[in-house]
């Protein structure tokens, strides 16, 4: 870190503050109340962002978010390379308009800055004219894990489990999705990431069901199981696991398949179980993935698998949401909400939450060595505004790297115990 990355974030943490709070944003429904643009809109600055309403039943809403990390990490062999490039990084920078017309159309697109190879992220087209019926067109999430499907705005840690490894990134395609009073169903066809040129990556057939038998305004009861088959052809790109211990700051992978070779099919199980009870939470999820490879080779078998809690304790718990605007986001727990006498700026001191988590890769398979790890971590979430988050995590990691990572962290098994903080900004 240089000298000058105390002043910068001095005066970083001055802007997320300002955009954090606008006072006329929060003090009355119109940020610029009685301004109309040149085509009727009515602008409104809130923490939702800047929203355009339009007289023809049309609203622009232009949000984003920005996470900053900083942390310290130790490995427990000597001789090791260091394991951040970097203390201090942009996780993510976005920008996220959606355009909303009528009751039954729905454009959203989110761009990160920060990310040179997978730029786009939501890119899609939603149509919600069918009862209880959302069909979406375009760049979004595959239709899988519980974790995954939350917003990483909404994840109770600084990243995702272990296990998220054995899961697509998102992917161009077409999904329905339908819903109940309960209970949820998506199932959808995909190609490749948008950013990747949509070929390149076969097609997966894609699908997830959930069900809460209880489903009350402070209880609930998660059950869900996906699957995703991907079939390949022998020209597509090469295709690998890896994961890169819970913390975005790590040079390197720690456990990786390497390029797995002659890869004609990929199939995925999962399996999710949640509850919540007022201020508390608690999540599972476990999730195989069966590669199998041209020629009638010996496949493939990789697993993973996570437990994690929560509990708010000065602040009602996580909301569970049975519908997304667009997209296959179905049947997911959305984030702590900071009533207007917790704000910091009205004189409160925010809402805090504590978390644990458990999680397991293990990439080993036969004559292949991909590695295995088992993290256990502890968190702590403050929330001094709605859309402003400080995070705090420990993660201590027991490590058996794979083959792939040999020539830089040899074949003994080592711990790793990491620091990672996150400052998180969204609107």
């Amino acid at each position: 870190m240089n000298r000058r990355t105390p002043a910068r974030f001095a005066c970083l943490l001055s802007v997320v503050m300002l955009v954090a709070s606008p006072a006329g944003a929060r003090d009355g429904d119109d940020a610029v109340e009685g301004v109309v643009g040149p085509y009727g809109e009515r602008p409104r600055y809130d923490e939702k962002g800047l929203t355009l309403t339009f007289p023809e039943e049309a609203k622009l809403q232009i949000g984003g978010r920005l996470h900053v990390d900083a942390g310290a990490a130790g490995l427990s062999l000597p001789g090791l390379p260091g394991a951040f490039p970097d203390n201090v990084a942009v996780r993510r920078a976005w920008i996220e308009p959606t355009l909303t017309i009528g009751k039954d159309w729905v454009i959203a697109f989110q761009y990160d800055f920060n990310d040179a190879m997978l730029p786009i992220n939501d890119a899609f087209v939603a149509w919600k004219g069918l009862p209880d019926t959302i069909l979406t067109l375009g760049n979004m999430k595959v239709p899988f894990s519980l974790e995954w499907l939350q917003s990483n705005n909404d994840t109770l840690f600084t990243e995702r489990s272990l296990a998220n490894a054995l899961v697509p990134e998102r992917r161009f395609g077409f999904a329905v999705g339908h819903h109940g009073q309960a209970w949820t169903a998506v199932a959808g066809v995909f190609g490749n990431a948008a950013s990747n040129g949509v070929a390149g990556d076969g097609v997966a057939a894609a699908g997830r069901a959930t069900w809460a038998p209880v489903m009350e305004e402070r209880e609930t009861l998660h059950l869900g199981v996906a699957g995703i088959y991907r079939s390949r052809s022998r020209g597509d790109a090469d295709f690998s696991f890896s994961s890169q211990a819970e913390a975005f700051l790590f040079g390197r992978p720690f456990v990786d398949t390497g390029d797995l070779p002659g890869v004609a099919s990929v199939s995925r199980l999962g399996a999710e179980l949640a509850y919540r009870n007022g201020p508390f939470l608690v999540q599972a999820e476990y999730i195989r993935a069966d590669v199998e490879r041209f020629g009638g080779l010996p496949g493939f078998s990789f697993q993973g698998g996570y437990v994690e809690g929560s509990i708010v304790l000065n602040g009602e718990g996580r909301a569970y949401a049975l519908t997304p605007q667009g997209g296959t986001t179905y049947a997911t727990f959305k984030s702590v909400k900071v009533r207007d006498d917790r704000r910091v700026t009205r004189g409160g001191v925010g809402v805090f939450e504590i978390a644990a988590r458990l999680s397991a890769i293990d990439l080993d398979d036969r004559r292949l060595r991909g590695g295995t790890e088992r993290d256990v971590t502890l968190g702590l979430n403050w929330y001094p505004e709605s859309n402003l988050r400080f995070v705090a995590d420990y993660i201590h990691g027991r490590v058996r790297p794979g083959a792939a990572q040999s020539d830089a962290l040899g074949s003994a098994p080592f711990s790793v115990d990491t620091f990672i903080g996150r400052m998180q900004l969204y609107w």
